[in-house]
């Protein structure tokens, strides 16, 4: 159900760092740059990253504090994105991105949310990550 989780860090040089080594020995590379964000992820030839590490902003910087945590939850289709979407925001979530297409990379569809303490949750349908482009539809 976990599709990828997002950190963000005070010095983003110096956690590159540290995690490019702590996570070579379990498979893992720098596989998406998102500059300045960075994501972690297997080398299983494939473009999906599950762990990101984003620089820490302040109030001063560009608005609003970025969050401390960022998760995105796994949807089975673009119907569930749009349906926690609007749950979350009936719940009492803050919008943070509403349900559509992602610059990210093709077949990227998601949703944001901040929950009442700020984190950002997204849930995303992304086919070309790790069910291998054009391999389910999902039209609706």
């Amino acid at each position: 159900m976990l599709d990828h989780i997002t950190l963000h860090v005070r010095d983003i040089d110096r956690s590159v760092a540290f995690y490019r080594d702590a996570l070579a020995p379990l498979g893992y590379i720098v596989k998406a740059h998102h500059e300045p964000t960075l994501g972690f992820g297997v080398d299983d030839g494939t473009p999906h990253s599950d762990f990101y590490i984003s620089p820490m902003n302040t109030e001063e910087d560009t608005g609003p504090a970025s969050p401390v945590t960022h998760i995105a939850l796994l949807a089975p289709d673009r119907a569930s994105v749009r349906a926690f979407h609007a749950t979350a925001l009936a719940a009492g979530g803050r919008d943070n991105g509403a349900p559509g297409p992602r610059p990210y990379h093709p077949g990227y569809y998601s949703a944001f949310v901040l929950d009442p303490d700020g984190n950002n949750i997204e849930a995303v349908v992304d086919w070309s990550g790790w069910f291998g482009e054009g391999s389910r539809s999902d039209t609706i």
